[in-house]
């Protein structure tokens, strides 16, 4: 045993040969296990993890060092093995290639579906009924500029049943339809998603975070799930509901990337290998959403991945650009472009304007902390009352109040990703929109018309009711993303400050800080721009995003230059709202679900060792433990029925407790039960053997079961004085599962990453049995 310091990180390993067949297995400790037996077969379900279990890092990197070592070792040997040592490299290369054209493929059609299902909210096109408002005007030799959206061919509701557009009677049949349509919608997502796939509710981020740091929640990326999440979040966005299909497209991403896995044995057969494709998912993810691959790609490093090696970044960057140039060639929006937010804004921005900039931030960073609290609140009573009990119910009076409310307003009516737009957009000479209501069409420099002063009070109005509305939305049995609503407000109150900015220079061109660069007549101020920063403001307040979130704006709306006030704002509102709690939205609802992750931005600032969080506790019973000889089967058995643990560290006696090694509980259990099938003589009172060479037995004793092939030979622990802080920092660095506590060789203890959540909860003064699973 080697010990280098007091905090140093031990690995206790023997000094016996391993035999070749041991070796084969890869019994480095960590490597694939197999069952010591005279068929030397492997044994089917060894080294696999049960559901809402955290999976062991170190072993499944170990596992496929040893793979690779084997196919390389082959490839010497063979034109065949070498063949397939090329197919082998080249496997994770075709497996991006197939997760960015399947996940822009199914991005361009729920954009599609979408765009359709939501105008059919408004009306239905009489030459086919197939086509959107926007595609059905297209043919029409009779719109014209002033009013692009009207055409013959398209008939509102109203118009269809009262054979007229005018009158309170026709805009009653189209707000009743319009509200009809929504509570449509909105039961057929929440009944789909309760009948055939529960996990396709939400945005999915938080719990892709978790599974990314190595936790296991069979089914969350299963066909299934992706089947239902894309049909119903095309409805959940079509119904009017204050939600965004952002979010929930990288959960659709990493659930195509999880069912492509399947296809090649190097991603099926080890966990770590699969969320190294996940990580470049999530980033395919975001860029399908936005059409930003660079920016999707930083969002995956800087917000998801938990293990995010060279190699995942280059392969992510791949995947996100293949997934961008799919879906720019599917052209969902009808605009050649990627986006349906591209701006071209005509005057440059000024050093003074950065201040109303920060003041967006700060806007961003209250209504990011405001947001959080509320919405972890309003979950907690969702989870805690019968209101969680009547999911249906729920879905449907939050989409029948929105859409009672949502009609009259113009803003509110339309979906998010049209007021974003609308709002970004640069008043120009043939813009027909009430925000280019001004007195003055011709100059660039103008006062605001009437037209302006009602568009600006229904802005108010909407966002209030953006506010209000986001909280109770977020977190219903639907899928629902985060990204929109939050920029939709942001955009409005930028929006709101960039008109009144506009007019405080034009009725004041004499003031200091107007003068020399805001001469009269001159295009001074784009009231677009602060919509944009605006909505990068409180995106960032609520995750809490900071350098992807200004890549993905730049990418979004195509304003490179812009990139110094969206820089000011993001980090102004990050910095206000870590003011008033370090956590995004996403790091909220994991810790209100009891998820075991371990926050890599959080810092651990407490005093306390390693012998303080360990169990078994002073009045706790002693640890349960395996000897390396002299237990039989029935013992060892009677031992893990009696308990619930993971696993057990093996010693070599009971009175000695000097460490040998650990064995996982799943692969004793299937070891045990492979031997009574398969191999002769093996009875209850057959001894365990964890020893390279069986110990001498009676003449009549039954043959041993020998398992020394399922044990890792090096567990990582830490001796008893080791701080909390440091042990945390591996936990974190090395993915780990369990780390067992020494002192001078002697076993004291075990540390799971369950133990140290509840450790970490309990300094916050939080419950910490909120941690639900092992």
């Amino acid at each position: 045993i080697v010990k280098k310091s007091v905090i140093t990180i031990t690995s206790y390993n023997t000094s016996y040969n391993y035999s070749s067949s041991s070796r084969a297995a890869g019994m480095n400790g960590n490597g694939p296990a197999k069952l010591v037996d005279p068929l030397e077969d492997p044994v089917p379900g060894l080294g696999t993890y049960e559901d809402f279990n955290t999976i062991d890092w170190v072993r499944e990197k170990s596992k496929d060092r040893d793979r690779h070592r084997e196919i390389t070792k082959k490839s010497r040997q063979s034109t065949v093995a070498l063949l397939h040592s090329v197919s082998d490299a080249f496997s994770g290369w075709l497996l991006m290639l197939l997760v960015g054209l399947m996940s822009g493929a199914l991005a361009g059609g729920i954009d599609i579906a979408a765009h359709w299902l939501t105008d059919m909210k408004d009306g239905v096109c009489l030459i086919g009924f197939w086509f959107n408002h926007e595609h059905c005007c297209w043919t029409s030799n009779e719109t014209t500029f002033q009013e692009r959206d009207r055409c013959p061919q398209w008939q509102s509701w109203g118009e269809l049943i009262t054979g007229t557009s005018e009158g309170a009677f026709a805009y009653i049949m189209n707000y009743l339809m319009y509200i009809f349509w929504a509570l449509l919608f909105s039961f057929l997502a929440v009944t789909l998603v309760r009948a055939f796939a529960p996990y396709a509710c939400g945005s999915g981020i938080p719990e892709i975070k978790t599974i990314l740091s190595g936790f296991i929640i069979r089914g969350y990326l299963g066909k299934w799930t992706l089947i239902i999440k894309t049909i119903t979040l095309v409805l959940a966005v079509s119904s009017g509901l204050s939600l965004g299909k952002e979010g929930p497209l990288v959960h659709v991403a990493c659930c195509c990337a999880n069912i492509l896995c399947h296809l090649f044995t190097k991603y099926r057969k080890n966990e770590a290998k699969r969320r190294e494709v996940l990580s470049a998912a999530a980033a395919v993810g975001v860029s399908v959403a936005f059409g930003a691959p660079i920016g999707g790609v930083l969002f995956s490093l800087e917000e998801v991945s938990y293990y995010f090696p060279l190699k995942t970044l280059w392969r992510s960057f791949f995947a996100a650009l293949v997934a961008a140039f799919t879906l720019r060639s599917i052209n969902p929006f009808g605009n050649s472009r990627l986006v349906l937010f591209y701006v071209e804004f005509h005057a440059p921005w000024h050093l003074v304007e950065l201040a109303p900039f920060v003041l967006l931030g700060i806007f961003g960073g209250l209504w990011g902390a405001l947001f959080i609290k509320a919405n972890i609140a309003w979950c907690r009573i969702r989870k805690s009352t019968r209101l969680g009990h009547y999911p249906v119910t729920e879905v449907l009076v939050v989409a029948a109040l929105t859409a009672l409310l949502a009609y009259p307003n113009s803003y509110t009516r339309m979906s998010g990703a049209e007021l974003i737009s609308e709002l970004f957009n640069d008043c120009s000479l043939l813009d027909s929109s009430q925000l280019c209501g001004y007195k003055q069409v011709s100059l660039p420099d103008r006062p605001a018309g009437e037209g302006l002063y009602t568009a600006l009070w229904q802005l108010a109005l909407a966002l209030i009711f953006k506010m209000m509305i986001t909280v109770i939305t977020f977190g219903m049995k639907v899928p629902s993303g985060l990204f929109i609503p939050s920029m939709a407000v942001g955009a409005i109150a930028g929006r709101l400050l960039g008109v009144g900015m506009e007019q405080l220079a034009y009725y004041n061109h004499d003031w200091l800080i107007f003068k020399g660069w805001c001469s009269p007549g001159a295009d001074c101020i784009t009231p677009g721009l602060y919509a944009m920063v605006g909505a990068a403001a409180c995106l960032g307040g609520v995750t809490r995003m900071t350098v992807s979130l200004v890549v993905i704006m730049f990418e979004l709306t195509g304003g490179l230059e812009y990139i110094v006030p969206l820089m000011a704002a993001t980090m102004t509102s990050k910095w206000v709202a870590d003011a008033f709690g370090r956590e995004g939205i996403y790091e909220a609802h994991i810790r209100l679900n009891g998820y075991p992750f371990l926050e890599p931005k959080e810092e651990f600032e407490h005093s306390s060792l390693a012998v303080d969080v360990m169990r078994p506790r002073r009045s706790d019973p002693a640890l349960a433990v395996l000897t390396q000889e002299g237990m039989t089967v029935g013992e060892v058995e009677t031992l893990v029925e009696s308990t619930h643990y993971s696993g057990f560290p093996v010693v070599v006696s009971q009175e000695s407790q000097r460490l040998v090694g650990f064995v996982l509980r799943r692969d004793l259990l299937i070891s045990i039960d492979n031997a009574r099938k398969r191999q002769e003589g093996i009875v209850s009172a057959s001894q365990v053997v964890f020893t390279e060479h069986a110990p001498a037995q009676a003449p009549e004793a039954p043959p041993p079961l020998r398992l020394r092939g399922i044990m890792d030979l090096s567990p990582f622990t830490v001796t008893d004085h080791t701080p909390m802080d440091i042990t945390v920092d591996i936990f974190r660095k090395l993915g780990l599962r369990q780390c067992l506590v020494t002192h001078n060789g002697r076993l004291l203890g075990i540390i799971t990453k369950k133990d140290i959540l509840k450790h970490m909860a309990q300094i916050a003064n939080r419950d910490p049995d909120s941690i639900l699973f092992n």
